[in-house]
């Protein structure tokens, strides 16, 4: 399954061929009563049809070829505004078959109570009602949007998010969330479904994509009363023409009264077809675009306002930074040499596929020449990490090598009757307090050092913030991190202002007070510690699960 819209060409066959049949079927009256603009302009066509028709006969208003012309034309306005709305619904149309195409029904594992021993039945994904559990284990697929009960397990949402790296679920907290799609990489979960078939994160792309529930925005029904209102107006006008047409005939005693295909000519003249026609198309293209980035529009007030934002608020992690740590040092201990430590570090991550693991190879290889072993050739076992045990390493020649979270691997080294020493301690504490994450690398009972990891702002990001800024968009980082790390973030990737160490009522209180300044804020929130904020904010953008 992959959420992510496919775009389609202009110029595609299928999607031509029945655009041209919809822009035709687009020609029923009850279709274009919705639009009077082009309601009014199909009136005019069946006239002016008509009255060639007349003219045929000898009995034309006009010259035979000036109302054919004056038809053409007409007929040519109607079917173009027709065509381009129904381009614009075909390629979502189009769209919303792709991602059908892509989401697969997966057997799900019903539970009947929250233990993953417990009897289950086989069903299909798309059987399960809001309220069912079901058990989900290393290498299945989430089969819907879902709140994590019991178990914590390491999951892929590339296809929802994007983001490459894994991320934790677990139940309780921010991190329970689930969405169908997604799959488990490791250990298992069992999940209580919070979404009734069709209402879905999916089945909500689908529908938006479709044009299905595409809410107007404020400004666009105010513009629709305005073109009706002007298309009346310039209807009475050109009405009254004819009557004072007639008068002067008579009292002048020569000329012509202005004939039925003039009228109808000037009247399409008057009227705003153009906007009239393309309007619907405009909107629809809109929301095309959005859904070609994974957005989905609740509310068309939300769609302007964001055009009148002057403040962004934004999450730190996977929104500035990538969200994918990356080893960027090795820092050995108690007589280790760093060479040591490296070589440990890249023989526990050859079999680690995750961005971190990789980048540990990497950097032994870069920075101390340590080449990339064939793990074939090695005869090693490798320790998959586990979301419980968060370690992973190698088993080699009789070594132990081990590297994880500090806390787990404390518990590690004294199971094997070792010690934790201090001097890790304050590394491991200097790491976090500078805003990296401490990996601890062990063999046996002995601890041999740690890996810095660091959050990488995302390339480009700063030239970002560069346009927002001379859009007159003032950007706002929002982290947990301390002030000193969060301030040498804000200042690598280019954002106006910092708020650090924040909680829920310090993001709250902040939009509140740009709110009393008179700015428009926009917020984006990924966690249920989000909600007060995103709910303050004039514009909220809410990742689906984080």
């Amino acid at each position: 399954m992959n959420a992510k819209a496919k775009s389609f060409s202009l110029l595609d066959r299928q999607v031509l061929q029945r655009t041209l049949i919809d822009a035709v079927v687009k020609l029923n009256p009850l279709h274009l009563i919705k639009n009077p603009v082009m309601f009014v302009v199909e009136v005019g066509c069946i006239l002016t049809t008509l009255l060639i028709i007349q003219a045929l006969s000898g009995h034309g208003d006009e010259r035979t070829s000036f109302i054919v012309a004056i038809s053409l034309w007409l007929w040519f306005t109607l079917l173009f505004a027709n065509f381009a709305e129904a381009m614009a619904e075909g390629r979502g149309k189009a769209q919303a078959r792709s991602l059908k195409g892509s989401r697969r029904d997966v057997t799900a594992k019903l539970l009947y109570e929250p233990d993953r021993n417990a009897i289950f039945d086989l069903v299909a994904g798309s059987q399960l009602k809001k309220g069912d559990l079901v058990l989900v284990n290393a290498g299945d697929t989430i089969p819907g949007d879902g709140e994590v009960t019991v178990g914590v397990a390491s999951v892929d949402e590339s296809a929802i998010t994007g983001e490459s790296a894994p991320v934790i679920r677990e139940s309780g907290g921010d991190r329970s969330a689930v969405t169908g799609g997604t799959r488990v990489l490791s250990d298992w979960l069992i999940v209580r479904i919070t979404a009734n078939p069709g209402e879905t994160f999916l089945d909500k792309m689908i529908a938006m994509v479709e044009g299905a529930k595409r809410q107007k925005t404020p400004n666009e029904i105010a513009l629709d009363i305005l073109l009706a209102g002007l298309t009346l107006i310039f209807l009475l006008a050109t009405v009254t023409l004819v009557p004072f047409s007639l008068y002067s005939v008579r009292a002048t005693g020569q000329g012509a009264p202005i004939s039925m295909t003039v009228i109808v000519a000037l009247l399409i003249c008057l009227i705003p077809t153009t906007i009239g026609g393309l309007l619907s198309a405009i909107g629809i293209a809109g929301m095309d675009r959005m859904i070609q980035a994974n957005v989905i529009a609740l509310s068309g007030k939300a769609v302007e306002a964001a055009g009148d934002v002057d403040v962004l608020l934004l999450d730190k992690t996977g929104t500035i930074t990538l969200g994918n740590r990356e080893a960027t040092e090795f820092i050995p201990i108690g007589g280790i040499t760093a060479v040591q430590l490296a070589d440990a570090a890249q023989l526990s991550s050859l079999a680690d596929e995750t961005p971190e693991g990789r980048s540990i190879v990497v950097l032994a290889k870069k920075a101390y020449g340590i080449r990339e072993r064939d793990i074939k050739t090695l005869g090693v076992r490798f320790i998959p990490f586990t979301a419980k045990s968060r370690m992973s390493g190698v088993n080699l020649d009789g070594r132990e090598i081990r590297k994880g979270a500090a806390d787990a691997v404390e518990v590690y080294v004294k199971a094997k009757g070792g010690g934790f020493p201090e001097e890790a301690n304050a590394i491991v504490n200097g790491i976090a307090v500078q805003g990296g994450t401490p990996l601890v690398v062990v063999e046996g009972s002995q601890v041999l050092g740690a890996i810095r990891l660091s959050d990488v702002v995302k390339g480009g990001i700063r030239e970002r913030f560069s346009e927002l800024r001379q859009m007159g968009i003032q950007t706002v980082m929002i982290t947990g991190d301390n002030p000193l790390t969060a301030a040498a973030v804000a200042a690598e990737a280019g954002v106006d202002d910092f708020l650090a160490q924040a909680t829920p009522e310090a993001k709250l209180n902040l939009i509140r007070a740009y709110q009393a300044q008179g700015h428009l804020v926009a917020m984006t929130g990924d966690g249920t510690n989000d909600a007060p904020a995103l709910a303050q904010a004039d514009v909220a953008v809410a990742m689906n699960t984080g």
